[in-house]
């Protein structure tokens, strides 16, 4: 099957890997996301969805809107048969949808109807949820809304982090996706609608205030929010005015006498007062216009007050 491959992100190039290892399947070009300033020198960044395609020679489009007509003259010059999305970071218009086919047949990193959405793991590990997965739907006009050819699922650990679990469904979305574009192929394969109802939950993309720790909320919530942050994009708080980066951190049992932000020195690093009354104990951290650094490290360079608390 002629397929032009959709994605920007590492969790993405699984996908296009697998495709491009298929001799079933050939990619006659690439769509991502144009080229962007990332780091302190805020340096232009091809993605790495585009730097794997053109080590392998494959055309690369990146459009700015995938409404251009210039993008839309030249996938219908491609002729694709189908066109297999992940993480792609835009909307495509229908004009784009009517092209191949087969329709654009997106990877999913979650069990829909739950979690449509950017941040599908992210929602997941945040609320808590003990199964998630990975599905293949077509694409239509609404978010996340098309009819499923399949899926797989995986458990969620309890010290899994967003960059962890993305890691697994990486892996095993791109079989997915393949298998997904065989089954097109040959016929055998019939997406069914989405149920519509108590099963839908949204996920929107996460913000620098979501990623903000509010230390009045319980130990466990303030655990998932950290790993659902990890890497991107980064818990944090604040002491004295200036911003930490907090990374996977551990709910301590018991219940401590110990104010919701408070810090607590001990042999062992450094723990931190919860509104559920359990304290957490801190990882890594990352102070602001630093390094990262074990929290024991970091504590040790501090000067700090008897009743010093995060902000």
């Amino acid at each position: 099957m002629r397929v032009l491959f959709a994605g920007t992100p590492d969790p993405a190039v699984a996908s296009l890997q697998a495709l491009l290892d298929d001799s079933r399947h050939q990619v006659v070009a690439v769509l991502t996301r144009p080229d962007a300033r990332t780091g302190r020198g805020r340096l232009l960044e091809p993605s790495p969805v585009r730097r794997l395609a053109e080590e392998r020679g494959i055309e690369v489009l990146t459009p700015e809107r995938p409404r251009d007509p210039d993008f839309l003259a030249r996938l219908a010059e491609l002729a694709p048969d189908a066109c297999p999305v992940v993480a792609y970071g835009g909307l495509i218009p229908q004009a784009a949808l009517d092209v191949p086919r087969h329709g654009w047949i997106n990877l999913h990193f979650s069990l829909l109807p739950a979690w449509r959405g950017a941040a599908p793991v992210q929602r997941a590990i945040l609320a808590g949820d003990e199964i998630t997965g990975a599905c293949t739907f077509r694409l239509e006009a609404g978010l996340d809304t098309g009819p499923v050819f399949g899926q797989i699922t995986t458990e969620i650990s309890r010290t899994d982090t967003t960059g962890d679990l993305l890691g697994r469904l990486a892996v095993d979305g791109a079989r997915l996706l393949v298998a997904t574009l065989d089954g097109i192929e040959e016929g055998r394969l019939v997406p069914m609608p989405q149920e519509e109802g108590a099963g839908v939950s949204l996920a929107p993309k996460f913000s620098t205030d979501d990623a903000r720790i509010d230390w009045k909320s319980p130990a466990l919530h303030i655990d998932r929010q950290v790993r659902a942050c990890t890497p991107a994009p980064g818990a944090w708080t604040a002491l004295s005015g200036e911003r930490v980066k907090i990374f996977p951190l551990t709910p301590i049992p018991g219940v401590m006498d110990l104010a919701p932000g408070a810090l607590l020195v001990d042999r062992r690093g450094l723990q931190v007062g919860t509104g559920s009354g359990h304290t957490v104990r801190l990882g890594d951290v990352q102070p602001q216009g630093k390094k990262r650094m074990a929290a024991a490290d970091w504590v040790r360079g501090l000067r700090l007050a008897p009743d010093a608390r995060f902000d």
